[in-house]
Parts: structure tokens; sequence; C-alpha cells
């Protein structure tokens, strides 16, 4: 058994690293890098930046002097009707309440049919159909809205 925790390697030369009289070898020297150029196997994409695209100018963007207004402009963002907005979030509001409720419906409905009384589903039948009424009567309140 020998001195050295691994084994020594056989491609290094010399003698093991922890042999007695020899201090630690340096690691081999990678290969050169190849010597970068920029380029393609196409020499139309070879070309300067300029040439390949004409419409980019030095001075694209904030310098452009055709670019006169950023953005989307004064009062973007901000609501311009608030009567409108907070009447259809209203209507919105009470029908999705609506909606809800006929699901509920739903399910009460086909439990009750399910378990034979058919004199219960039938009611609830009826307050599914008023409640898709009243939906019915919010769309068409104002027609301007659609």
């Amino acid at each position: 058994m020998t001195d050295a925790p691994f084994p020594r390697d056989p491609e290094v030369p010399g003698r093991a690293p922890g042999a007695p009289g020899q201090g630690p070898v340096p690691p081999p020297e990678p290969p050169p890098r190849p010597a970068y150029s920029p380029g393609s196997a196409q020499p139309r994409l070879n070309r300067p930046v300029h040439e390949r695209y004409p419409q980019i100018r030095p001075t694209s963007g904030y310098g452009d002097p055709r670019v006169r207004h950023t953005g989307p402009g004064p009062g973007a963002g901000t609501e311009q009707e608030p009567e409108r907005s907070s009447k259809l979030s209203a209507r919105l509001a009470l029908a999705l309440t609506v909606v809800i409720g006929q699901l509920w419906g739903l399910t009460i409905v086909v439990d009750e049919w399910m378990a034979g009384d058919t004199g219960t589903a039938w009611w609830g039948a009826g307050f599914l159909v008023l409640s898709f009424l009243v939906v019915l009567g919010l769309w068409l309140l104002d027609p301007k809205d659609r």
C-alpha cells in the first residue's frame, strides 16, 4: 500500500505528487483556443449593421425626429366615464350573484329529482327560470352599454 491518498494518474509524467523529494505537479496547460472571428458562412450576414438594417439610425428611439409623442397619450389609464363604470360593475356583481344562485339551485333541483321528490324539483326549476329572467332583464336594462 502507498502513502498517496489517490492512485497515480498514468497520463501525468513524473512521479506521484505525494512522493518524497518532489513537490506538487502543476496541471497541464489546456490547448490554445482558436482565434475568434465573428462571421457567418453566409456572406450577406457579414455586412455591417447599418447595411443590414438601414432603418436603424444612430438617433433611433429617443432622438428620432419622427417620434413626437411617446406613450399612449394624456389621460390614458384614467376612467373617462366613472358613472358608467360603476353602473356596469354593479350590474356585473348582481349578475354574478344570480349565476351563483342558479348553480346552487341546480344542485338542489338535481338532488331532489334524484331522490324522487318531483314536486320540489319543479319548484326549483321555476326558481331557475325566474333567475334567468332576472339576468335577462338586467341585460335589457340599458342597450347602449352593450
